[in-house]
């Protein structure tokens, strides 16, 4: 019941600290920066832009070192999902909030690179947008709903980690897992 998994735990607890501190900092710090530091929106755009372009990279090693975890704590804990009451609701609710959260990041990366384009001095860039036109005004409004939408989803896995923490505790463990058995004896019956 005590087993020690101190590796996969930091790949899954590093990775969505980053995910989820990156996000928010980006949505408030460098969005934030971006519109009172660049003059025009365009400039603004492309400050915010190439902000996120640097940090994307980063972020897909943070999303990816959380999956690998989350993966690896679900194998080592899968008796606990299978047996102790509660455990398996709250992983299923961990799992869906993880893929709209990857979603909404994927999403926002989506609308950053429009925006970026339409917001490019670069000849090449503005010619491929012409090519690609887009609605920037709303364009902007969606990644903003986008850009805070992550670190909001990514807040809640925080919030479904520190409750699969609690499950853990071995005064949660023994009657969660003897009521679950006891509801599968009265099912059978």
């Amino acid at each position: 019941m005590s087993e020690r998994n101190t590796a996969i735990r930091s790949l899954h607890d590093l990775g969505l600290a980053a995910w989820f501190g990156g996000s928010l900092m980006g949505a408030i710090g460098l969005n934030g920066a971006a519109r009172d530091e660049g003059g025009t929106e365009a400039t603004g755009d492309r400050i915010s832009s190439a902000g996120w372009a640097k940090w994307a990279p980063v972020n897909a090693a943070a999303i990816g070192a959380h999956l690998f975890g989350g993966g690896g704590l679900l194998a080592v804990n899968a008796h606990r999902v299978a047996t102790q009451q509660g455990v398996a609701a709250s992983t299923t609710a961990k799992t869906v909030v993880t893929a709209v959260a990857l979603a909404a990041t994927a999403y926002a990366r989506v609308l950053g690179k429009k925006v970026e384009l339409a917001s490019s001095t670069d000849p090449a860039d503005v010619e491929k947008a012409a090519k690609h036109p887009i609605d920037l005004d709303k364009a902007r409004r969606q990644l903003a709903t986008a850009q805070w939408a992550v670190p909001a989803l990514t807040g809640c896995l925080v919030v479904l980690n520190a409750l699969h923490g609690e499950q853990q505790r071995p005064v949660e463990q023994m009657p969660g897992m003897w009521e679950r058995a006891r509801s599968a004896t009265h099912l059978m019956a």
